[in-house]
């Protein structure tokens, strides 16, 4: 059945259905939606959808493992074609916001609709999330071994105090009545993690 799953994603229908769901569980919610109506925004028969999902709950994770999937992908080849740490670390910060920024609709079911769900947070979240901490504070390593970034910053608060920032960022937009670009707050984002709090008044008062 796995393997005939994955065989079925090859198809396009697979992913026609993650859109349609993305879009149903924004703007109806998760718990309100059903998959007869993830299935008539596919424009395919429900059976179709038990072809791919086993249920509303597949449904949902395999939404948040396949965009992150994807990112991480991306992220991590972009990485790889950039030799500076700042500037991998500024382009870990633009693809976050710019891909919950160009998508409100991903960005609710990230930022809200996962979160809701009990089931989801305790068992599915855990390994893609680690897997993202896990590229920032590599960055942040690396900037460290190259004399980039202070030594003594421990590398795992650092990779969740960016990701905790960006996150937040997210849903405050999400949930602002406020329309802006997401993608505005990214260089505020990046000048507190490169630059900090501490201003160069300050640091000559001192």
């Amino acid at each position: 059945m796995a393997s005939e799953r994955r065989v079925s994603q090859t198809n396009g229908k697979y992913e026609a259905i993650l859109r349609a769901a993305i879009k149903v569980f924004a703007r109806s919610g998760y718990f309100n939606s059903k998959v007869a109506d993830v299935a008539r925004e596919a424009g395919v028969a429900d059976g179709t959808v038990y072809l791919y999902f086993k249920n509303k709950d597949d449904i949902l994770v395999s939404i948040f493992n396949h965009v992150m999937d994807e990112a991480l992908g991306a992220g991590r080849k972009r990485l790889d074609e950039v030799s500076d740490a700042r500037a991998k670390l500024k382009h870990i910060v633009h693809a976050h916001l710019d891909l919950l920024g160009r998508d409100r609709d991903l960005a609710i079911v990230f930022q809200v609709e996962l979160r809701s769900s009990t089931k989801f947070m305790e068992q599915f979240s855990a390994t893609k999330v680690s897997e993202y901490l896990e590229m920032i504070r590599g960055v942040i390593e690396e900037g460290q071994r190259k004399g980039i970034f202070r030594k003594g910053v421990s590398t795992t608060i650092a990779a969740k105090l960016l990701f905790g920032a960006l996150d937040e960022m997210a849903t405050n937009w999400v949930l602002s009545r406020r329309r802006y670009s997401l993608m505005s707050t990214a260089e505020s984002v990046i000048d507190l993690l490169l630059n900090g709090l501490e201003g160069a008044q300050v640091k000559k008062a001192n």
